[in-house]
């Protein structure tokens, strides 16, 4: 099974043996590959009744529920990690839903499109229109991201709210690409963060 890129990465990562929720989970493919491969214990909390069914019916352990409620039920680090993919910018309250990732997780896995790339900031200025990429296929009435974050955005929430940043990736197309300039060339960024102890 090919994972999609942010997801490989995030797989890559998760050691043997360990427990993690992924919230936002979709179909349960994260959470696939983790049991398979790194043997984890792995919860999953979805919004959309067919994913859950989907993901139940690969044999996971999945719920339905919004992280944008639902996460306060959870207890202080009751997994190593927490994982958010490609769900951030569809929150109504990020910010809070972050909160929630760093207290459930004792690290938290962050994957989210980046609406600074130069395609991105292109489409802009000569269309004037809301961009439509392979990484954003939707149009602007039928998006699910209510908050169009950049790399440069979430490097500075972190650094207010005194996140740690134990790794970072991004990504180009399917390829990584360097950290220096990722607000510009990344379409798409995977991060690892902890709280100050």
């Amino acid at each position: 099974m090919s994972l999609r890129p942010d997801l490989a990465i995030i797989a890559a990562h998760v050691p043997a043996g360990a427990r993690a929720l992924d919230v936002g989970c979709g179909d349960g493919e994260l959470m696939a590959a983790l049991r398979d491969d790194a043997r984890a214990d792995v919860r999953g909390l979805e919004i959309d009744p067919a994913n859950v069914a989907a993901a139940v019916g690969r044999g996971l352990s999945v719920i339905q529920g919004d992280a944008d409620t639902d996460l306060a039920g959870y207890p202080d680090q009751s997994f190593d990690y927490a994982i958010l993919s490609q769900t951030l910018q569809t929150a109504r309250a990020p910010d809070r839903v972050l909160d929630e990732l760093l207290r459930i997780g004792r690290s938290a896995f962050v994957s989210f499109p980046n609406f600074a790339h130069w395609r991105v900031r292109l489409s802009l200025l000569w269309g004037g229109r809301m961009p439509v990429t392979r990484l954003l296929p939707e149009r602007w009435y039928d998006t699910p991201n209510i908050h169009h974050l950049t790399i440069d955005d979430f490097r500075a929430h972190l650094v207010e709210r005194r996140v740690i940043v134990e790794g970072a990736w991004f990504l180009s197309g399917d390829k990584r690409t360097g950290g220096a300039a990722a607000n510009m060339f990344a379409e798409h960024a995977v991060f690892l963060l902890r709280r100050e102890l």
